[in-house]
C-alpha cells in the first residue's frame, strides 16, 4: 500500500531483529501520532528510519498495522 509516496508494509512481514525502538513521536494532522524505530543493518544503525501509527485517525485507518521506511541514507524501499 502506498500513501503520500511512502510504501506501508504489514508489520508482521518485517524482520523485528532489524528494529530498535525510538522515543521519537511526531504528529500528522490527518494520520495521527507516529511512533518510530531505528533500523539496524549489519553494524549500521539508521536513526528514526521507520515509523508506524498505532491508532491512526479515521481518514488513515488503512495504515493501521502497517509500517513505513524513509528512503534516504542509502536505504531503498522495494515492494515485491
Amino acid at each position: 500500500m502506498k500513501v503520500e509516496g511512502n510504501h506501508y508494509f504489514p508489520i508482521e512481514s518485517i524482520n523485528k531483529d532489524l528494529l530498535d525502538a525510538s522515543e521519537l513521536q511526531t504528529t500528522c494532522v490527518w494520520k495521527g501520532v507516529a511512533h518510530y524505530y531505528h533500523l539496524k543493518i549489519d553494524d549500521e544503525q539508521f536513526k528514526d528510519m521507520v515509523w508506524y501509527y498505532t491508532e491512526p485517525k479515521d481518514a488513515a485507518k488503512e495504515i493501521k498495522g502497517r509500517i513505513a521506511f524513509y528512503q534516504k541514507d542509502g536505504v531503498d524501499v522495494i515492494e515485491e
